[in-house]
């Protein structure tokens, strides 16, 4: 065996118990030493959002929406056969014209025969009538000559003649009627103002009766039908359906967008149709506009245009002192998180008297100023300390004059 092997046969052994005796020394040694205090932090402070919550006194709004339509429609028939002679320069769709202006006039010329033929008819009758009243009055006369007494009979008085003569004379005025009356509906007009929004025929076109010449409609009034849910009824004061008095009815405001631009118009809702829909369950209320076309001068609104789209807002019931909060502030089972003056957190429940897609209406659980949590806390505990948004600043003030509180309890 070689020296280099013979002395690390002998002292490696050594060397290892010694490096095992230097590390167990160490490991008591530190075991000796001063742990770190451990700090109690206590329970973290959570930042959230709040809004202050103010009562006040208001009027609900309903919304619905709904088409302009005109409050009398008329689609134009004619009642007489013939070819169109002539037709109004305003006979064209989106056309104005003034109530009774003739718009077309079919070929009189046939009918104002008639009519003189019916007034001839007329005229014979009539003298035939007379003819027989004569002759019954002379009857009667040569029954007293011949020294006759009594009522003579009703053949010697003529009288079957003479009702005969009369029945064809009110026959003959029943057709000079129906001459005339036909005559005057060659000319075709609308006892309204109004616009025409479809035009059917032309002139040299033969038409017979029944045939649809145009739809016109009247620019008095225009009507909008608005859908309320049975939720939105209890907010209302709807007019009855049979309800034929005048009377304060709700305000409507109607509002449509343009080209990037939305105008507006004010409307009175006047009547309920009385009758829920099958399908939807909605019930029906008819808002009016008074002159929306402008063209009555009883209007100074931008023009309104039958057909429009248009959205509604309804005034509804007054209520007071009510909160109205954001609707996302309201939890599922009707309670709002409230940070008190404490800044600790409450879980209140609240009466809502409305809720809409964006806010609700609180009429009870939350006091005028107190601050509503508006964050999303998942699984909230009552008396949680909160530290508010906007606060949050003067509470890093204070961590930070804690902190620089030396160990020992001396200050720097």
């Amino acid at each position: 065996m070689s020296f280099t092997k013979r002395l690390l046969h002998y002292f490696l052994p050594l060397g290892l118990i010694v490096l095992a005796v230097v590390t167990v020394i160490g490991m008591a040694t530190v075991a000796k030493g001063k742990r770190p205090e451990r700090q109690d932090t206590g329970q973290a402070a959570v930042l959230v959002d709040t809004i202050p919550a103010e009562a006040r006194s208001l009027n609900f709004v309903i919304h619905s929406q709904g088409s302009v339509r005109p409050r009398t429609q008329t689609t134009l028939v004619a009642q007489v056969s013939g070819i169109i002679q002539s037709i109004s320069g305003d006979f064209v769709a989106g056309g104005f014209f003034r109530a009774g202006e003739v718009l077309i006039e079919i070929d009189p010329s046939d009918f104002r025969t008639a009519l003189k033929r019916a007034e001839a008819a007329l005229a014979s009758r009539r003298a035939k009538l007379a003819e027989e009243t004569s002759r019954s009055e002379q009857a009667v006369k040569d029954w007293r000559n011949l020294g006759r007494v009594g009522e003579p009979p009703d053949l010697v008085k003529r009288k079957p003649q003479l009702d005969d003569a009369l029945a064809n004379v009110l026959a003959a005025e029943a057709d000079v009627e129906k001459a005339r009356r036909d005559l005057q509906r060659t000319k075709i007009s609308v006892p309204y103002d109004g616009l025409l929004r479809e035009k059917r025929v032309d002139v040299g076109q033969y038409v017979t009766p029944g045939t649809q010449l145009g739809v016109s409609f009247a620019v008095d009034t225009a009507e909008v039908r608005l859908p309320l849910a049975m939720d939105d009824l209890a907010f209302l004061d709807l007019p009855s359906a049979t309800d034929n008095v005048d009377g304060d009815y709700p305000e409507v405001t109607l509002s449509a967008d343009f080209g990037g631009e939305t105008r507006r118009w004010k409307a009175s809702l006047i009547r309920t149709e009385g009758v829920l829909d099958v399908t939807s369950r909605v019930l029906y209320a008819v808002a009016s506009v008074v002159d929306p076309y402008g063209l009555l001068g009883e209007s100074q609104q931008d023009e309104l245009r039958m057909g429009t789209y248009v959205r509604a807002q309804i005034n509804g019931r007054r209520v007071e002192n009510v909160v109205v909060l954001p609707r996302f502030a309201l939890r599922n089972d009707n309670t709002v998180l409230v940070a008190n003056e404490e800044r600790e957190l409450e879980i209140r429940a609240v009466a809502v008297a409305r809720e809409e897609p964006r806010q609700v209406y609180i009429t009870s659980g939350v006091k005028d100023g107190e601050l509503v949590v508006t964050t999303t806390l998942d699984a909230p505990i009552p008396g949680t300390r909160l530290v508010l948004s906007g606060e949050e600043s003067s509470s890093a003030v204070a961590a930070a004059g804690v902190e620089a509180i030396s160990k020992d309890g001396e200050t720097p």
